[in-house]
């Protein structure tokens, strides 16, 4: 595999990783919440440092409905990023407290819980829409085709979608989405192995989610393209 494939992967997955962590907040300590979303930012620039490419060509060619999908994904987790990293520097009281900043805290705590929760859903989004290139990694190493370990995944990644349904509900993600809650409730009894696996697994839905909805998409366009040619 080449070197700057496996740098993507390392990035992506890392990035994956963080995420769930910062989710935690209060469960990890402030401090290293704010360091951990240091470290989430500048993978996010590395990530598009070595995908230069993609984001040169942006204006170029022709846009069909899997590219305006696929762009509208990245577009949002940018814009949701800043605002992610913008909130964070208004209530930093750690790794930015040295800035002159005064006022600004309550907006910064709705921008920042806004962003984040949902940066949290495109993000998963964005990692099934290319989920295709982590199953194609997994082919490599199996090299043989197997139809009882293709139903066994499905039925795997179904169950933890659906599982990832009672998380997302249970969790109160919803509310945290449309700001119906202005302040995250964390169980400090509760062991943070069980928040780790209901937000893996909330995270997990949004990937199934992207995944099959590129898949819709593909079919639909192939079968428009299949009428078009009779």
């Amino acid at each position: 595999m080449k070197p700057k494939i496996v740098g993507k992967i390392s990035i992506d997955v890392g990035m994956t990783v963080l995420l769930i962590l910062l989710m935690a907040f209060e469960l990890i300590g402030r401090t290293v919440h704010e360091w951990i979303g240091i470290g989430v930012f500048v993978l996010f620039i590395l990530h598009h440092i070595l995908n230069w490419k993609w984001n040169k060509n942006l204006f170029r060619g022709k846009y069909t409905v899997i590219r305006l999908f696929q762009t509208a994904i990245a577009v949002l987790a940018f814009v949701l990023m800043i605002g992610t990293m913008v909130s964070a520097i208004l209530i930093s009281r750690q790794v930015f407290s040295f800035l002159p900043i005064h006022g600004g805290r309550s907006f910064g705590r709705t921008l920042h819980m806004f962003c984040v929760y949902w940066l949290f859903v495109i993000l998963s989004l964005h990692l099934g829409i290319h989920w295709d290139r982590f199953i194609g990694m997994a082919g490599k190493i199996f090299q043989k085709p197997s139809r009882f370990r293709r139903i066994f995944l499905r039925v795997i990644g179904v169950g933890i979608a659906l599982y990832g349904v009672y998380a997302f509900i249970h969790r109160e993600i919803p509310g945290y989405l449309f700001l119906q809650v202005r302040f995250p409730f964390f169980d400090f009894e509760e062991p943070i192995f069980y928040f780790f696996i209901d937000y893996l697994a909330a995270m997990g839905l949004f990937v199934w989610i992207g995944h099959y909805l590129l898949k819709i998409i593909r079919w639909v366009q192939k079968r428009k393209q299949g009428k078009g040619e009779r």
